[in-house]
């Protein structure tokens, strides 16, 4: 019992120093790691310490990311969810640490997937030329498999206490980020939806607590994942998401802009998005959408050259699809001088709301001798 005891008191002295309220070197912070995981393993029948021990090798990975020792960070993460799972049974507390803990592996191992924006980083589907290697495909997979793990975690733990509520909402934000992330838009997008009832039913039941801020703020980082992520569905997705009650009625402007943009006619969009058609037309009327552009013309090296503006820009449009845009900017280019003749080679892409890879353009032309033969994307 004592040596458990000093065991505890020397997790309390590690917690004071990852917290700031003690300060120590890193190499004596590294130290006292070492020596709280080495104790910590001499109780594997102990469930607290079992728990703690997974908590302190997560920290480890951490400092092994900092240092940029992925492959260890990874190794040591993967050991201490392993005992967090053989604690998880024990206490509901301790099976809070093993759902947060899967997370944030999920978190780390998805990491090369997505940009500042939480959006996926490789445009997947048909049109993309440079996904994801396998690897990281393969460590998105896996994020995603662990990320459903604390989804069930939390799904299985007391519902009537706001803490469990809170973290299962959070765990479906997660999980839609690793869907996105993989190419699962529309999956994506209906994990955030729930999660943002969630969310609501947790600020309308406690306005005035301490967790209202961050309510807020949660709902406040779903609605933007929902208005970026939206961009990225088919029309036959967002028809599915509206049949199903998980469009919010704020995006369906931006829902009905999307359509528009893929070419779907005005009388189809009011039908299977449910909408009268005076709404569809002051929807398209009234929402902009940021056509950004860039053509380029191939030089006698092979290299691609990219046009200035006007061929390099953007504007705002209306009720107009990807392909009237594409058309008239084309007709344009053709006329201008910046146009190479019937010799060159040139290409445009044309993107909604922001210039990025080539897969993800709403029209792509490619033009020239070398060009294969067809119609414009």
């Amino acid at each position: 019992m004592a040596q458990r005891e000093a065991v505890l008191r020397l997790d309390e002295q590690w917690a004071r120093v990852r917290a700031g309220a003690a300060h120590a070197e890193p190499r004596e912070r590294e130290r006292l790691l070492d020596e709280l995981i080495g104790a910590l393993r001499t109780h594997p029948d102990d469930p607290r310490c079992t728990a703690l021990l997974g908590l302190r090798l997560a920290d480890r990975a951490a400092l092994r990311f900092a240092e940029g020792d992925r492959a260890s960070a990874l190794a040591t993460i993967e050991e201490g969810l392993r005992s967090s799972e053989r604690a998880a049974a024990h206490s509901p507390e301790f099976a809070r640490w093993y759902a947060r803990g899967l997370i944030n592996h999920g978190v780390w191992l998805s990491w090369p997937l997505s940009d500042a924006d939480r959006l996926p980083r490789h445009p997947l589907g048909p049109a993309a030329t440079d996904g994801p290697s396998a690897m990281e495909r393969a460590a998105g997979e896996r994020a995603r498999d662990l990320t459903r793990t604390a989804v069930g975690v939390w799904t299985g733990l007391d519902q009537h206490d706001p803490v469990n509520r809170r973290g299962l909402a959070q765990a479906k934000v997660f999980l839609g980020d690793r869907l996105a992330e993989l190419g699962f838009a529309e999956e994506a997008v209906a994990w955030a939806v729930d999660a943002e009832s969630d969310f609501r039913q947790l600020l309308l039941a406690n306005p005035a607590a301490e967790e209202a801020q961050e309510a807020e703020e949660a709902l406040d980082h779903i609605g933007r994942q929902l208005e970026l992520r939206l961009r990225f569905l088919s029309f036959d997705s967002l028809a599915g998401l509206r049949a199903q009650g998980l469009l919010p009625e704020r995006l369906l402007p931006q829902a009905v802009v999307a359509a528009r943009i893929q070419g779907v006619a005005e009388p189809e969009i009011a039908a299977r998005l449910h909408l009268g058609a005076e709404q569809v037309r002051t929807m398209l009327e009234v929402t902009p959408w940021l056509a950004v552009w860039r053509f380029d013309v191939r030089g006698p090296d092979g290299l691609w050259t990219v046009q200035d503006h006007p061929w390099h820009s953007a504007t705002e449009v209306r009720n107009r699809t990807a392909q009237d845009v594409g058309a008239e900017l084309v007709r344009g280019f053709m006329g201008s001088a910046r146009h190479p003749g019937d010799g060159g080679q040139w290409r445009i892409h044309l993107w909604w709301h922001a210039e990025g890879d080539p897969a993800g353009a709403r029209f792509r032309l490619l033009a020239g001798p070398d060009a294969p033969a067809g119609t414009p994307s």
